[in-house]
């Protein structure tokens, strides 16, 4: 691991239920703490409709944009959400050229839908999650843990209720 970097895995993407805000929240691959970024719809159904496999039946901008990259041979090597600052996350897609390495300012939105379909790691600097990282209670984790459980219990059948495909698109949560 790079010093000063925790690398992260998307724990999920959710809707905010007062606000109808999305958020993607990160969480360190290795401990407890999350990272939780606000973001735009478009981009939380990116990543939410990569992570559940769901592939559309033409390129999204995300997807048109990894494949160009990947058509011009440039190789997106990880992504880092580097900043923080008057309460909006930045961050870097650091790309790779045959022996030419750039880091591209970028939205974190943008960057970890790219990162999930490069199969890319994503960090945090430790700065960032020093300022804005959360680590939940014992308690708090063990009910997370419970809800979790029963969440991912629930057996649901993508062709709607009626069993035909025709009813509305499930969202993520």
């Amino acid at each position: 691991m790079v010093e000063g970097l925790t690398e992260m895995v998307v724990e999920s993407v959710r809707v905010h239920m007062l606000s109808a805000q999305h958020v993607v929240i990160l969480k360190d691959a290795e401990g407890g703490r999350y990272l939780p970024i606000w973001i735009g719809t478009a981009e939380a159904d990116a990543i939410a409709r990569r992570l559940q496999g769901i592939t559309p039946e033409r390129p999204l901008t995300h997807d048109l944009f990894a494949n160009t990259l990947h058509e011009l041979g440039v190789a997106v090597k990880q992504v880092v959400v580097s900043d923080l600052a008057d309460e909006t996350f930045r961050a870097q897609l650091i790309l790779e050229l045959a022996e030419r390495t750039v880091g591209v300012d970028a939205r974190p939105s943008d960057a970890i839908a790219l990162a999930i379909r490069a199969g890319v790691p994503i960090f945090a600097t430790n700065a960032v999650l020093d300022r804005a990282g959360v680590t939940p209670e014992p308690e708090d984790d063990e009910r997370l843990s419970v809800f979790r459980d029963f969440v991912n219990s629930l057996e649901v059948d993508p062709s709607g209720p009626s069993g035909h495909a025709e009813g509305p698109e499930r969202r993520p949560d």
